[in-house]
């Protein structure tokens, strides 16, 4: 997740251009009102004898003096509040082009509230384009090692299919071996798109685990699935279908019979069931794309890849709990979504 900035009050713009519009107006009148206080022949009559005075000329040469020293301190406001941090902006977002991870902290001082929130959409945007440039190396990495194997199987296989000799049987097989390759490819190709789809956030919206519920006991009839908590979660329904139907996926293909489904407070979703769970040794890999334990079955290992993606997108994240039986998965969904 990217970094979060600091909402504390901050002077809007408007605000704060309205305040240097005064000062500035305010700077010739205060400095005639002062010389005519100062300066003798130029005093009103109703001003007593106990002010100070001094020749008009040195008036003069003070009020410059004093005008000069306003105007710097207005400079330097202007160049705290408006001129820095548009700077640094400025060079976080040369940072962020770059695919600098640094780039992604918050900057120690934002003037305005308007360039706070420019300042968080610039570091939500930069988490977002860093993360899809991962992934389509991280994809491409993989992808050539997961393709090679199909297309192995059908470069053999056609080659042993221009003999003339060949027999039927033998022939059936070589045909349903690149038929399994094939499908092998389109099942990866198709995992891509979906896993680039999700990297993309829909209209936002909340839903409840609770209306889901019927659906997910009519498309997962093996699952004993219990609800509980009512509270609405920032997230639309077809997404959190999306993840639940992964998870519950999951969960029946590696021996569990019950899932509960927790949402609490309106920012955590806890599905816990009482499978086989995760080994130690595969803790750390299940988010990585093409990771699988079920290859012979058909599995892409991109289910939870995606899901991790598409939470993302909607400033969410997914972990695996630690638990004695089964497994159990946390989203969390932060405050700003």
């Amino acid at each position: 997740m990217s970094g979060q900035i600091t909402r504390k009050w901050r002077p809007t713009l408007a605000l704060f251009l309205g305040c240097m519009l005064v000062a500035v107006l305010a700077l010739p009148f205060l400095g005639f009102g002062v010389v005519r206080v100062l300066c003798v022949p130029l005093r009103p009559a109703f001003i007593g004898e106990g002010w100070p005075t001094m020749s008009c000329t040195n008036a003069s040469i003070l009020i410059t003096f004093l005008v000069i020293a306003a105007t710097a301190v207005l400079g330097w406001m202007m160049w705290r509040v408006l001129l820095n941090p548009i700077t640094a902006l400025a060079e976080r977002a040369h940072e962020i082009k770059n695919g600098e991870d640094a780039a992604l902290a918050p900057l120690s001082h934002y003037g305005t509230a308007e360039m706070r929130d420019m300042g968080q959409s610039i570091l939500d945007m930069g988490h977002v384009l860093l993360n899809r440039e991962a992934v389509l190396r991280s994809y491409a990495d993989h992808v050539t090692h997961e393709l090679k194997s199909p297309l192995t199987v059908i470069r053999g296989a056609t080659e042993l299919l221009a003999a003339p000799d060949l027999p039927a049987d033998a022939r059936a097989r070589l045909l349903a071996q690149i038929d399994a390759a094939t499908t092998r490819m389109t099942a990866l190709l198709d995992a891509q798109r979906a896993l680039a789809r999700a990297q993309e956030p829909l209209v936002e919206g909340t839903c409840r685990i609770t209306d889901l519920a019927a659906g997910l006991r009519q498309d997962f009839p093996t699952l004993e699935i219990t609800v509980e908590g009512g509270d609405a979660l920032p997230l639309p329904a077809e997404r959190m279908r999306l993840v639940l139907d992964h998870l519950l996926g999951n969960a029946g293909a590696h021996g569990a019979t019950k899932v509960t489904i927790t949402a609490r407070d309106g920012r955590d979703l806890t599905v816990a069931d009482n499978g086989n769970g995760v080994t130690d040794g595969n803790r750390a890999r299940i988010f990585d794309p093409f990771f699988t334990t079920r290859r012979d079955a058909g599995g892409t290992g991109m289910g939870l890849p995606i899901v991790a993606r598409m939470l993302e997108a909607h400033s969410a994240s997914i972990a695996l709990a630690k638990t004695v039986q089964g497994a159990t998965f946390v989203v969390r969904f932060s405050a700003a979504t």
